[in-house]
């Protein structure tokens, strides 16, 4: 150690953390507080919440400075632009907006001499600025990569797939990357596209998104689900919910035109929860159609997740075909940690039919067919021991592969390779210090 406190250093560097509810901001807030529970300073230079609404909440400010305690943890919020509507040129537009503002920032925290500093991908811009300083304060350097941006951004039309561009951007995205001491992913088709991409495998390390056990878990039969009362679904219905963001990568139109299909089976209730730049297009074509068996919820409070997970009785997992190989969907863990049977579209050799088939957590589709989907749901509908079969088979596998602690050891674990250097083991945390 540096500064023989005994204690790993880690700063985070990600634009996305809590208090966002979904995707990566999430699982960066619920790791910093396992680090800062295990006896690990942390710090965090990152933006103001925004994610999925693209709209900075009350409380916050996208123009200023601020800086606040979190779970143990030092939190600076860099200013950020933050589009209405997030098409490609505003996206790239948004992420150089935080690159710069934060680079005095973090060339601060350099100066704390972190043993490692934890870069999440997307973005990749935050790159460059991180290699240098790490490069000449002594820090480790770590890549984690949630999605693949650059080729998302060619495959979903968010940059021009023109020739000599994507080899510039690639190559230059290869060449970063491989710089990086550590760079891992959330799954195993993504860590072959990283080795793809050049990264040598003696730098690449498998770190999943994690589900966690206690806060989501199925519903007992004794115990009612006050979510669902609301609404006001019969007990004979069948809730197909889609949870999450709402955006490009995800084509919830083939939701919509299912529910069109299946508008002769009012047993068959569909729910599209939480935000995103996609939702009033959805919302409006859903009431061109008059889809009087689809709901728009908005996204829900962390202490309502178990009851919005348990409220469905088939989860929907919908990705476009083009983006499938790229993400690994956060949704999935909690899908599969409330043991309900997930509907997934993905193709072969993909990150979710992997997970699915392994999981034997539901049934697959095509991508991008309302068809398939619709005739899936008709199926479930009436398979009432199929689906708890494969909820059952969802949760085993959440227990036995996505828990959040034995995850966040895993982690840990690599941590000390890299020669960091603790006062104690997780396991023999002094009584200061609160378990999760």
């Amino acid at each position: 150690m540096k500064t023989g406190s005994g204690k790993g250093k880690v700063l985070l560097y990600s634009i996305n953390f809590a208090p966002e509810l979904t995707g990566i901001g999430k699982y960066n807030g619920e790791m910093v507080r396992w680090l800062t529970e295990h006896g690990y300073e942390v710090r965090v230079v990152t933006a103001p919440p925004y994610y999925p609404q693209w709209k900075v909440p009350e409380g916050y400010s996208a123009a200023w400075y601020s800086r606040e305690e979190w779970h143990g943890a030092r939190i600076w919020r860099c200013p950020v632009w933050v589009p209405k509507r997030a098409s490609g040129l505003k996206r790239l537009l948004h992420l150089f907006s935080f690159a710069v503002s934060s680079l005095p920032v973090l060339l601060a925290q350099m100066f704390w001499r972190p043993d490692i500093c934890f870069v999440v991908e997307p973005p990749l811009v935050l790159s460059p600025t991180v290699l240098l300083l790490s490069k000449l304060f002594g820090v480790k350097p770590w890549l984690h990569v949630q999605d693949f941006e650059v080729d998302a951004a060619f495959e979903l039309g968010i940059l021009p797939n023109r020739p000599w561009l994507k080899k510039t951007v690639t190559g230059i995205e290869s060449r970063l990357m491989r710089s990086f001491r550590i760079v891992s992913s959330i799954s195993h088709p993504m860590l072959r596209r990283l080795r793809s991409k050049g990264v040598p495998q003696e730098r690449i390390r498998y770190f999943p998104n994690w589900a966690d056990l206690r806060s989501v878990r199925p519903l007992g039969n004794d115990e009612p689900n006050a979510l669902r009362a609301e609404l006001g679904f019969a007990p004979g219905d069948v809730v197909a919910l889609y949870s999450g963001n709402m955006g490009e990568k995800q084509g919830l139109e083939i939701v919509l035109e299912a529910a069109e299909i299946l508008a002769d089976r009012p047993g068959i209730r569909f729910v599209l929860c939480g935000d995103g730049v996609a939702k009033p297009k959805l919302m409006e074509q859903a009431e061109r159609r008059k889809l009087a068996n689809v709901r728009f919820l908005p996204l829900q409070p962390i202490d309502r997740l178990n009851e919005l997970l348990n409220m469905a009785d088939i989860h929907l997992l919908i990705q476009k075909r083009k983006s499938s190989d790229l993400v690994m969907p956060s949704k999935l863990t909690g899908m599969l940690a409330s043991g309900k049977p997930v509907i997934a579209t993905a193709e072969r050799e993909t990150a979710v039919h992997s997970v699915m088939e392994e999981s034997g957590a539901g049934l697959l589709i095509p991508p991008e067919d309302p068809a398939a989907l619709a005739a899936a749901l008709r199926d479930l509908a009436q398979r009432r021991s199929f689906r708890r079969s494969a909820g059952n088979s969802a949760r085993r596998y959440a227990e036995n592969r996505l828990g959040y602690e034995s995850v966040m050891q895993t982690f840990h674990q690599s941590v000390l390779e890299l020669g960091v250097k603790m006062a104690y083991e997780p396991n023999d945390k002094p009584h200061s210090v609160k378990s999760v």
